[in-house]
């Protein structure tokens, strides 16, 4: 039966040769790296990702024919990749309330019975808050806002406007990433110096990894403006991007404010 002789109002998906690939890079790419960390060359790693960037870059390219055909995305469609995003936020919330759990676990001792009586740890050193650390506050809440203003120019179906939106907020994200190397540059402790410097760059690390997908998300949203891809009424991916970003936003602020704040109170402000 012909796509357009279809009497229900879902997407039947074609077959497809992209998980596959993805999952056979992926596999590749675990297995090149084992060997590289033994000593063994590093081309299966390089080849496995290589692999796993090309097909990606080839499904999402499929996804986005499928988007402008006019016959796959339907209301109900639509209705149920909304749904996705809101799940998979979801799920990325739980994966940080677990940096989050461990920060706790390891300063609050009503949480644990092996809190640190004093935190950050006797010998460290921890950034000043109100250094780079609040900047980057203040460059994630700008780029909250300038996405919030392309997303109203394209409800408005003003498409150069949503455009110059979402290239601000790219360069934002790009600067706030630098920003934050910057930040590591100038940390006293190492990776492996203890539990304070183990929770914070898996929290901060993470969270910097989420800020840079949400950068290359936002830039492929900026290009398929600059293509018309979207309209006042269909931008799921458009929609999808900015969710994602507003998600990020509200994680750092909760870093910015435990982790930052409140984990170097005792050091800055002792009592």
């Amino acid at each position: 039966m012909k796509s357009s002789e279809r009497t229900h109002p879902y997407h039947m998906v074609e077959p497809s040769k992209w998980p596959v690939l993805s999952t056979f890079g992926a596999l590749t790419a675990a297995i090149g790296g084992v060997w590289s960390m033994h000593g063994g060359p590093v081309f299966g790693l390089l080849f496995g990702i290589g692999l796993m960037i090309y097909s990606a870059y080839c499904w999402w390219r499929d996804v986005v024919h499928e988007s402008r055909n006019g016959i796959d995305y339907t209301n109900t469609v639509r209705r149920g990749l909304r749904i996705g995003v809101v799940l998979f936020i979801a799920s990325e919330v739980m994966f940080f309330f677990a940096f989050f759990w461990a920060f706790a676990d390891a300063t609050v001792p009503i949480i644990s019975r092996t809190a640190h009586v004093t935190w950050p740890p006797e010998g460290v050193v921890p950034l000043d808050p109100f250094g780079l650390p609040l900047i980057n506050t203040l460059i994630l809440l700008a780029s909250g806002g300038t996405v919030t203003y392309a997303h109203h120019m394209l409800k408005l179906n003003n498409q150069a406007r949503c455009a110059d939106g979402l290239f601000l907020t790219v360069i934002l994200g790009i600067i706030f990433t630098f920003t934050q190397g910057l930040e590591y540059g100038h940390a006293t402790f190492g990776f492996s110096d203890g539990i304070y410097s183990s929770t914070f760059y898996l929290a901060t690390g993470f969270h910097g990894l989420h800020v840079i997908i949400g950068t290359i998300f936002l830039g492929v949203c900026y290009w398929r403006c600059k293509l018309g891809h979207f309209s006042a009424i269909h931008h799921i991916g458009f929609e999808a991007a900015a969710w994602y970003w507003h998600f990020v936003d509200v994680v750092w602020l909760f870093l910015f404010g435990c982790i930052y704040w409140w984990g170097s109170l005792s050091y800055f402000v002792p009592s």
